[in-house]
């Protein structure tokens, strides 16, 4: 028996590969299923895609991008979702790095964490447009709302809205004002317990609030019947992750200061298959589920259950919808058991 929930992290292959690894997971009796979003990929899509494939499988975005969107458009697009989906959805948000805010979205990248601080409570303003105008004049955000017409409740006004964060001043702004965490495939046992739920209490208590925070958790899980070649896919994910600064909190935890300066010496020479071998033993399994399925299994169980409220396995993206179904088919009995 798992004191977890168990869910999967759908990001390989195309929409309808998507959608076939969310029937999947369904009938494995897995609890929810989350689509991510990229540059050459929309979660919104993927959720639509995923909602017509199932009947009761839980749907989330881990995560839709924040400040890709304005407010409204965003708020419009969850209020579809969950009544596409029969009030299924979690609606999960991240920023991106300071760069991809930048160079993506032509943001100026600065004060994420107050940014989302007044972005949630918005959001859940718009949801609530049918009680009335809104006209809203914030640091970030400037909103006014005069609906011409009746507008009709949405499915839930209470539509949960969970935040991405890594850092704890964002993991405290997730505390404050999110229904839920979506915690970063380089988060551990030890980051959750000594960094991530004290910012999370803290966030909570500057709010008034009383009840926990739940984290919907990353966990990257490579499986195969093959040891070595589950080890160095997941050991590619880790190592292409810890290129980014803004992970380093997590990495300094752990003392992983040399295999990652040999991670980004690789990344600026464009030589990958450096970088996965860059990835030490002790570090692949301090983060990431890699080996095969009775292995992984057992890993799991040992360092993992109930680390997290839910747990989100991620197969690596390039092993498309095969990779999905190795974790499906290795936690299905866990799943149905939860």
């Amino acid at each position: 028996m798992t004191s977890s929930r168990l869910a999967l992290v759908a990001s390989g292959g195309g929409v309808h590969d998507l959608a076939a690894a969310a029937r999947s997971a369904e009938e494995a009796g897995f609890e929810s299923v989350w689509a991510t979003e990229f540059y050459d990929r929309s979660a919104t899509v993927a959720l639509a895609a995923m909602a017509g494939a199932t009947k009761r499988i839980g749907l989330g975005s881990a995560i839709a991008y924040a400040f890709g969107r304005t407010p409204l458009v965003l708020a419009a697009e969850a209020r579809d979702l969950d009544e596409l989906s029969a009030g299924r959805l979690t609606l999960g948000l991240g920023t991106g790095t300071r760069r991809m805010q930048r160079e993506w979205h032509g943001l100026d990248g600065e004060h994420p964490a107050s940014r989302m601080e007044e972005l949630v409570p918005l959001l859940r303003s718009v949801l609530r447009l049918h009680r009335g105008p809104i006209d809203h004049e914030g640091r970030f955000y400037r909103l006014r709302v005069s609906p011409t017409a009746t507008v009709a409740p949405p499915l839930r006004e209470d539509l949960p809205i969970y935040m991405a964060g890594v850092n704890p001043r964002m993991i405290e702004a997730a505390g404050a004002v999110a229904d839920g965490l979506v915690g970063h495939p380089l988060f551990t046992p030890e980051y959750v317990e000594t960094v991530a739920r004290p910012a999370l209490e803290r966030g909570a208590k500057r709010a008034g609030r009383e009840q926990p925070v739940p984290i919907a958790g990353y966990l990257t899980c490579s499986i195969d019947p093959d040891r070595e070649r589950a080890r160095r896919e997941a050991a590619a994910i880790v190592a292409f992750n810890s290129t980014v600064k803004t992970y380093e909190v997590v990495h300094e935890l752990h003392g992983f200061k040399p295999e990652v300066e040999t991670i980004r010496t690789a990344w600026r020479t464009g030589d990958f298959a450096a970088m996965g071998a860059a990835v030490s033993d002790r570090m692949l399994d301090t983060i990431a589920l890699a080996g095969t399925a009775e292995e992984v299994r057992a890993r799991y169980a040992e360092r993992w259950d109930g680390v997290y409220e839910r747990t989100l396995f991620w197969p690596p993206a390039f092993r498309g919808l095969e990779g999905a179904r190795a974790v499906v088919d290795t936690f299905s009995a866990a799943a149905r058991n939860a």
